[in-house]
């Protein structure tokens, strides 16, 4: 005890007890001062006490609080390590004391960031950091025992397959969002299908944390968005091995996967985070040494969730060794109130992801699947034999809607099984080609393997399936996945049946335990889920008269005219659907109706009645297709039609586009769905559309809207738009979920309300466009004063504006050239022809660019009145060396000759960009041409092409340009000199130089007669 005298000083005491004092939250605040310290301790206590006494205020546990402080939210190391006070030892304080000899002074206590963790004063840091060491080592070594094989191979089911031999890197992107989808899923792999891949920031999976250029903002918490069966766990499954086998984010220390399928096990108990942690990783015993490193959690699976995560009213939690509900402790983590400096990865369907309010998630990414190139290696390390792979893909790209579903890797592999059983067979039959046939034959497959492997089972396969089905119906019409052992028993199945059938139907019905050891069931996939309800529904009626959708028996006299009843009941229930949960149900019954499938399952399942027609279900569903006022809701029943197999209406539509007269007809509700039916699920590339096609109409804009919310590109050109076809576009524009990038409205009559519709779109941060063209719109200056504002608000993405033939003025052009002027705006097109643009509104221009030089690569100013003097100040600007400007158009500007020395100028300066020019309807005269000879000859000259219609030019002149051309360095590539008239002397010297074409020539285009039209 003596060495407290002799070590320290009494400063330096009350520094360290000041310092342990503002750790412990619970004392109050004027506690913390030295002063009163050192008044209230100098005198009144032994050095003894005053040790026992501290021991008492790290040790004491700090009382929960409604709120957390300020402190306890910033880090959850804030708290550091308590200082080891035991008396195991009797020379603790000694070694204590002594290892602190070489302290900083007391001014570097008061940071923790300046000393590491300053108050861990003991020898047991630096075993604690050798164990962190050897914990990290034991959970790499757990989880790639657990993760570098999978079962993937439908035939030999205990045999595995290494992860990252038949990994195929799947197509993750940035930034759509968390916008509530309510449609079926397979209508999502359809439109993400047509989605175009350069819209989208590709990211490396392994690569999510990591912020992109530019972004300052660290990245903590990740959702990851993806359909079922794309690919989530088995992307999180090869983002765990990358780092158990250090191939990437090694600087993380710790990692926990905590999927919710297991969470919903725990939901009963009250247990930490720490608790919470061991029970997933059970090796783990000293679990707080995770506040020191950097520790990462991966929540796997939000849309499989049974918890609700209630962000609005859940208590506070800080503390990760206080045991809470499980809501309570995934909320708080969520929040960052738990391990703030945790990574935290989330993965989800699209239906779940709006349960996490977007202020606690700093990046948005989506597994969007294979591409099509992806596709085609998954499929060719799927087989070895490459002829098979090859005419595996032919055949899956001969139908269209399988292959668009071969975008969900599940799906791959469930056409990839039942065509190599197909093809390695002396197959007579045709391939399947729809998803009912697809999946009929993969049953049938799974049955084969079940009699080969299981001899001595008790049930049949009719019961099995039967019950199975059962099962698929009852949590399909609950919305559920995954199913526990109390699901199964309301399912009227016994729990060790159940786990027999995961036994004898691996590749359809599984039981896992995962890492927590509880029971978790599921289908392979959702689309097996919904395949085997639909057959449980067609079964049940034709065996036992049953409709799934009924409570009483049917009788055997009504059957013929039941099964009608039965589809239409099916089609009402899936058409009433809000989330589309029952549309791929509905097709797989129809196509149970084919005799073909019927011919298939008889041999697996006995029908009692077989043979039906389907004449009246065709009625029907035509009949709910003309009664749909838009054909969104109807592209589903059009499935439904080629499952039937009727196709009448879309050949009979397919036959209007094939002769081009559908701009001529005018189409029926039910031919419109037709047409949209045939477009999206076509081959052919829909980035462009032209809705003058398809008589551009307010009433083709919304029946084609479908196909509109695909389009890159969408030309509404001639179309005087209504205020209701606005606003859909409007919803359009601003849907998260669009890929419009360009948007041409050219000689479409817009009012003011029209306009002020689409600019609350186009300034909305979910907006996309790069391109918006307004070309001869009418657009009065109160509308071009919208227009420019809402260009304001989307200065960042808008990459070209056309808005020619409209009358701005100058003072809209000023509010024009304030955003130019912003380092936001990253305008690369800027068409004002024609827009009544005087000398002010020049100098406003060119005072922006001056400001802003290195973005804007086009600029057409034509038909407006300028004049030399703001050309020359113009030219003055694209001198700089950061000006980026390629193309010039100054047409019918009111210029002379006077403009062209400066012309020259930026003609020949090295750091000029300018490659072309265009001067048309200039007095230009010869002494002007001259000056742009002079300026083509120089070294640095870039120009390709130039434009001098109408310019007075004559005999010299085009003597001037001939003698230009014949230089070594001259680029030009097109000459116009439209509308002059030299005599066929002046024109002979450009003639004979293209006719005898000098090896140095690069002159491809020379233009001399009068054209219908000035460009």
């Amino acid at each position: 005890m003596a060495q407290w005298g002799t070590l320290l000083t009494s400063h330096r005491r009350m520094a360290i007890l000041s310092t342990i004092l503002k750790r412990d939250q619970s004392l109050p605040h004027s506690a913390l001062c030295p002063c009163r310290v050192t008044t209230q301790w100098g005198t009144l206590l032994t050095l003894q006490r005053k040790i026992i006494l501290l021991n008492k205020v790290i040790l004491r546990r700090r009382p929960d609080s409604p709120v957390p402080s300020c402190v306890s939210m910033k880090s959850d190391g804030s708290m550091g390590y308590p200082l080891n006070f035991t008396q195991e030892d009797g020379n603790t304080q000694h070694n204590l004391f002594h290892k602190r000899l070489h302290s900083p002074t007391p001014i570097s206590m008061k940071s923790d960031n300046s000393m590491g963790y300053p108050l861990n004063l003991s020898n047991d840091y630096a075993q604690e950091k050798h164990d962190s060491q050897h914990t990290k080592a034991q959970l790499k070594c757990m989880l790639k025992k657990t993760f570098q094989c999978v079962f993937e191979s439908s035939t030999q089911q205990n045999t595995p397959t290494c992860l990252n031999k038949v990994y195929t890197d799947l197509y993750v992107t940035e930034g759509r969002g968390l916008e509530v989808n309510q449609e079926h899923e397979v209508k999502q792999t359809e439109r993400s299908f047509r989605r175009p891949a350069t819209q989208d920031k590709a990211i490396n999976c392994s690569d999510i944390f990591k912020p992109l250029p530019g972004q300052q903002k660290p990245i903590r918490t990740v959702l990851t968005n993806g359909i079922a069966g794309i690919g989530k766990t088995f992307t999180v499954q090869k983002f765990i091995l990358d780092w158990a086998e250090n191939e990437a984010n090694e600087d993380i220390q710790l990692m926990f996967l905590l999927s919710f399928r297991e969470l919903n096990l725990l939901t009963k108990t009250l247990l930490s985070l720490t608790e919470l942690l061991q029970h997933f990783v059970k090796d783990i015993t000293d679990i707080d040494i995770f506040r020191n490193f950097k520790v990462m959690l991966i929540l796997d699976g939000l849309d499989e969730s049974r918890i609700r995560l209630d962000f609005k009213s859940s208590e506070t939690c800080c503390d990760v060794t206080e045991e809470t509900s499980l809501d309570v402790l995934l909320t708080n983590l969520i929040r960052g109130n738990l391990l703030p400096s945790a990574l935290l990865w989330i993965t989800t369907r699209p239906a779940a992801a709006s349960q996490i309010p977007p202020e606690f998630i700093d990046r948005v990414t989506e597994i969007r699947g294979f591409t099509d190139p992806q596709k085609e290696e998954y499929f060719r390390k799927r087989f070895s034999d490459d002829n098979m792979a090859s005419r595996t893909i032919t055949h899956l790209k001969s139908s269209r809607s399988l292959y668009i579903m071969c975008h969900i890797p599940v799906f791959g592999w469930i056409a990839a099984t039942v065509l190599e059983k197909l093809l390695s067979e002396t197959h007579t039959g045709e391939l399947p080609r729809t998803l009912t046939q697809l999946y009929t034959h993969f049953l049938i497959t799974q049955a084969n393997v079940m009699k080969e492997k299981y001899t001595k089972r008790k049930d049949t396969d009719e019961e099995i399936i039967f019950k199975l089905g059962k099962l698929a119906f009852q949590e399909l019409e609950k919305g559920n996945l995954i199913f526990y052992e109390e699901d199964i028993i309301q399912c009227g199945i016994d729990v060790r049946v159940a786990s027999v059938y995961s036994g004898v139907c691996t590749q359809i019905f599984r039981e896992e335990s995962g890492l927590y050891q509880g029971k978790v069931f599921s289908f392979v996939h959702l689309t097996v889920q919904e395949y085997l309800a639909a057959l449980y529904a067609h079964i049940s009626f034709l065996n036992d008269n049953m409709s799934v959708f009924e409570s009483e028996q049917a009788s055997p006299s009504s059957r013929g005219q039941r099964v009608s009843r039965l589809h239409k009941q099916a089609v009402d229930r899936a058409m009433n659907s809000q989330n589309g949960h029952l549309d791929l149900f509905l097709r797989y019954l129809m196509g149970f109706s084919q005799i073909s499938n019927q011919n298939l399952l008889q041999s697996l399942l006995p029908l009692k009645w077989r043979g039906m027609k389907t004449d009246d279900t065709v009625k029907y569903i035509r009949q709910k297709i003309k009664d749909n006022p838009l054909p969104e809701k109807s592209i589903n029943l059009f499935h439904c039609l080629n499952e039937l197999g009727y196709q009448h209406l879309i050949e009979e539509v397919q036959t209007y586009l094939c002769s081009k007269i559908l701009p001529k007809i005018k189409l029926s509700s039910d031919q419109w769905a037709a047409l949209v039916f045939i477009l999206l699920t076509s081959e052919n590339d829909l980035d462009i559309f032209d809705l003058s096609q398809y008589m551009g109409s307010n009433e083709a804009l919304q029946m084609l809207l479908p196909v509109v919310k695909v389009a890159k590109q969408l030309l509404i050109r001639k179309c005087n738009l209504t205020e209701k076809s606005c606003q859909m576009l409007a919803d359009v524009l601003r849907s998260k979920s669009s890929t419009l990038q360009e948007l041409d409205l050219s000689g479409s009559h817009l009012q003011l309300r029209e306009v002020k519709q689409l600019c609350l779109a186009l300034g909305s941060e979910d907006c996309k466009l790069e391109k918006l063209r307004l070309n001869g719109c009418k657009l009065n200056e109160e509308s071009c004063d919208a227009v420019i504002s809402a260009f304001n608000s989307n200065a960042a993405s808008l990459r070209e504006l056309d808005m020619s033939g409209n009358q701005l003025n100058d003072s809209v052009v000023k509010k024009l050239s304030e955003t130019l002027r912003t380092q936001k705006c990253k305008l690369e097109v800027l068409r004002l022809r024609w827009c009544g643009v005087k000398q002010e509104g020049f100098r406003d221009l060119t005072s922006a660019l001056q400001t802003n030089p290195s973005h804007l690569k086009e600029l057409d100013l034509s038909m407006n009145t300028s004049g030399d003097a703001e050309v020359r100040a113009l030219c003055e600007v694209l001198n700089q060396p950061q000006c980026r400007l390629q193309v010039l158009k100054l047409n019918k500007c009111e210029l002379t000759h006077d403009c062209c020395s400066s012309l020259e100028s930026i003609m020949s300066s090295e750091s000029s960009s300018l490659i072309q020019l265009h001067l048309s309807d200039n007095k230009i005269q010869d002494s002007g041409v001259k000056r742009i000879a002079a300026g083509l000859q120089k070294a640095h000259c870039k120009l390709e092409v130039l434009k001098l219609y109408n310019c007075s030019i004559s005999v010299n002149g085009c003597g001037f340009l001939a003698s230009a051309l014949k230089q070594n360095s001259s680029h030009l590539r097109e000459l116009y000199l439209n509308w002059n008239h030299p005599t066929d002397t002046g024109t002979n010297p450009l003639k004979k130089l293209l006719e005898t074409r000098p090896p140095n020539l690069k002159l491809e285009k020379l233009d001399i007669n009068p054209p219908n039209s000035v460009n």
